[in-house]
C-alpha cells in the first residue's frame, strides 16, 4: 500500500451513461461507484456495497495502525545469490520466467501521484454490485457474517487467516476495529505509479487499483509497516509465504507492462531460487513457455573393446622400472587421463625417479 496517508474520502463518483462521465453522486441500497468496466468502456450502474457508509472514512488508512507497526521488528531481507544464475534454470510459465521478463529501469519521479488516480473502491470490475474492499474480505475471510441490507456485499465479522504473519486475526467492523484487517496493494501504488503506472490510461489504472490480483486482506500494522516497499525493502515476516508473495508482485507488473529495479529483481529471484517453480497466480497474464535448459552432454564412453578405466591404482612403486611405468601410462592417459596420477609435473614422462627416466 502507498505510505502517503489519505483524508476522508470525497463522496463517490458514479460513471453513467453510454460513452459519457457524468460527475454526479448516485445513492442506491448499496452505494455509489464508478462503474466502468474492465475493458475501461462504459457501463450500466450497478447497485454496490456503499464505502461511503463503512464506521471509518477509508478502513485501509495505514495511519490508523501506525502506533502498533512502529513496534514491529523489521522483517529478514531477501537472500541475494547469482541472479542471472537463477533465471537461467526459469522453465514453464513460472513466476521465475515472468521476472526475467521484466524492464530493469531506476524510479521514475513521485510527481503527479495520486492515490485517487486509482479509483480504489470506487469501480466494480466484476459488476456484482459490490466494492472492492468487501469483495477481498469475502474472498479472503472465513466464517463471514454479512450486514443485511447490503445485497450480501458488506461483511460484519469474520476471522482472517494472514498470510504476512501467519496468525489469525478475528476481524469485526467497526470505528475502532474495521483496521484491524486491511486491503493491501500488493504492489504498492505508490511504487505501481514510479514504474510505469503513470503511463497506464486511467482505466487501466483504474484496474490496477481494483484487481483481486493486487489485493490481499491482511494484518493492518503490517500493511502499515510495509507501506509503499517494494521486495526489496519490505518482506512479509511470515517466510512461508514469501515464494507466494513475490510470485503476486511479479503478476502483477507483468500484467501491467510495470518494470522493477535492479535491487527489486535480485530480491525477488533471491526468494524464488528456493521455489524456482512457484507458479503465477490466477489472474496473471502468462508468458510464453520457455523450455528447460538443455541438459549437459553425457561423458563419451569408450569404444567397445577399450581397456577398462583402472582408476588410481598404481603408484610409481608399482613398476620396475622407467619403461614399465611409461607404458602404462600412455595406455589409459587418451581414454581417462592421469587417473593414477603418475605424471606428476604433466610433461608427458611418468615416473621419473624410475631407472631409465630421460
Amino acid at each position: 500500500m502507498s505510505s502517503t496517508l489519505r483524508r476522508p474520502r470525497h463522496p463517490r463518483r458514479a460513471l453513467l451513461g453510454a460513452g459519457a462521465v457524468l460527475a454526479v453522486t448516485t445513492t442506491t441500497a448499496c452505494g455509489p461507484l464508478d462503474t466502468a468496466d474492465a475493458a475501461g468502456g462504459p457501463a450500466a450502474p450497478v447497485a454496490t456495497a456503499s464505502a461511503a457508509a463503512d464506521d471509518l472514512a477509508d478502513p485501509d488508512d495505514e495511519s490508523l495502525a501506525a502506533d502498533d507497526a512502529a513496534a514491529l521488528p523489521a522483517p529478514d531481507a531477501a537472500p541475494v545469490g547469482d541472479t542471472a544464475a537463477v533465471l537461467a534454470q526459469a522453465q514453464g510459465q513460472t513466476a521465475l520466467v515472468a521476472l526475467g521478463l521484466l524492464a530493469v529501469k531506476g524510479r521514475a519521479p513521485k510527481t503527479g501521484y495520486d492515490r485517487d488516480l486509482f479509483a480504489y473502491r470506487e469501480v466494480d470490475l466484476d459488476g456484482n454490485g459490490c466494492d472492492a474492499r468487501n469483495d477481498i474480505l469475502r474472498r479472503d475471510l472465513t466464517g463471514v457474517t454479512l450486514k443485511p441490507g447490503t445485497q450480501d456485499c458488506v461483511v460484519l465479522t469474520g476471522t482472517l487467516a494472514d498470510p504476512y504473519s501467519g496468525t489469525s486475526i478475528p476481524f469485526t467492523r467497526g470505528s475502532a476495529t474495521s483496521g484491524d484487517v486491511q486491503i493491501d496493494h500488493v504492489v504498492a501504488l505508490s511504487d505501481a505509479w514510479q514504474k510505469g503506472a503513470q503511463q497506464l490510461d486511467a482505466s487501466a489504472r483504474q484496474r490496477l487499483g481494483n484487481d483481486p490480483l493486487n489485493l490481499l486482506a491482511v494484518s493492518g500494522p503490517l500493511n502499515s509497516q510495509k507501506g509503499d516497499g517494494d521486495a526489496a525493502t519490505w518482506l512479509p515476516p511470515h517466510k512461508a509465504y514469501r515464494c507466494a508473495y513475490v510470485a503476486r508482485q511479479v503478476a502483477v507488473k507483468f500484467t501491467y507492462g510495470l518494470w522493477v529495479t535492479a535491487a527489486e529483481r535480485d530480491a525477488i529471484a533471491g526468494i524464488l531460487s528456493s521455489c524456482p517453480g512457484e507458479p503465477l497466480p490466477a489472474g496473471s497474464a502468462l508468458p510464453p513457455a520457455q523450455a528447460a535448459p538443455a541438459p549437459a552432454p553425457a561423458p563419451t564412453a569408450p569404444e567397445a573393446g577399450a581397456a577398462a578405466n583402472p582408476g588410481n591404482s598404481k603408484d610409481c612403486r608399482d613398476f620396475a622400472t622407467w619403461a614399465d611405468a611409461q607404458a602404462w601410462y600412455t595406455t589409459y592417459l587418451p581414454l581417462y587421463g592421469d587417473v593414477a596420477e603418475l605424471d606428476g609435473n604433466d610433461d608427458g614422462v611418468a615416473c621419473e625417479s624410475l631407472p631409465g627416466a630421460p
